[in-house]
């Protein structure tokens, strides 16, 4: 059985209302302010593209649509693709009324990332935020290589994905006994998917880590910079947590373990 038979596409009927408000990234947010405002995570993804009047983006993966609001607003003309339907209609409902509003253009449909109905060289950037582990490895190089085609030679791609792969396979498992030596135990589940929501477990097929990331850029005809990134530490804790997060955080090679978040801004080789 090849890689394609055995790693099938994951239905997009998994992909429901009630994932995009509550298990995908920045849902909080957007339910209060119906996208105005982006979650720390994307809003530090999104600011990486320093997006500017007169650009042309692509979000690949657009979910809620809140990103081609944003850059609409910025005076870019933004288009989203989705291969949920419901994505593409919550995408049509934000960006509904921006046109003739906003300085930027706004589009939104249903394609496949595998294959981007768009003609070559058609973007400056192009986004990929919290999309890269739900694609198989196969669909990611298939993806990637559609990137690099609708990529103009200056255009830079833009990736967001989480959590390091590194992390939960090495990284929390020693964190997971600290604190349980510390009598914490009981808050760190043994599986550390538990802390977040249960459906990602499923769509979640291919997480990755720094080393894994640069490679499928690499392969894909991409060279940049990769690296890893943490939600904000809890700083009041005792000097000894105080010291381990220093170790974890700042220094090579823990950081690559125990940071959470992967980063990555390429251009065409």
């Amino acid at each position: 059985m090849n890689e394609r038979q055995d790693q099938k596409p994951l239905p997009s009927t998994l992909y429901t209302e009630e994932y995009f408000l509550t298990a995908c990234e920045g849902y909080d947010e957007f339910t209060a302010t119906e996208g105005e405002h982006l979650s720390r995570r994307l809003s530090a993804a999104f600011a990486l593209a320093e997006v500017t009047p007169g650009m042309t983006i692509l979000d690949v993966g657009c979910g809620r649509g809140e990103i081609l609001r944003h850059c609409a607003q910025l005076g870019a003309d933004a288009v989203g693709i989705d291969y949920a339907v419901v994505a593409v209609k919550m995408s049509q409902n934000v960006i509904q009324g921006m046109n003739g509003v906003a300085p930027g253009k706004t589009a939104v449909m249903q394609a496949d990332a595998k294959k981007l109905p768009f003609p070559d060289g058609a973007f400056d950037r192009v986004l990929m935020f919290d999309v890269v582990e739900h694609l198989h490895p196969w669909e990611l190089h298939q993806a990637m290589l559609e990137v690099h085609r609708v990529l103009k030679p200056n255009g830079r791609f833009i990736i967001h994905t989480a959590p390091n792969v590194w992390y939960d396979r090495y990284a929390y498992p020693v964190v997971r006994a600290v604190r349980t030596l510390m009598g914490e135990g009981k808050k760190y589940p043994k599986d550390p998917r538990q802390f977040g929501v249960a459906v990602n477990q499923h769509v979640h097929v291919n997480e990755q880590s720094l080393w894994s990331m640069s490679r499928a850029l690499h392969k894909a005809g991409f060279e940049g910079k990769v690296w890893l990134d943490s939600p904000p530490q809890n700083r009041e804790e005792s000097k000894l947590m105080a010291v381990l997060r220093v170790l974890a955080f700042d220094l090579p090679p823990f950081r690559w373990f125990f940071e959470r978040e992967v980063f990555a801004v390429a251009g065409k080789s």
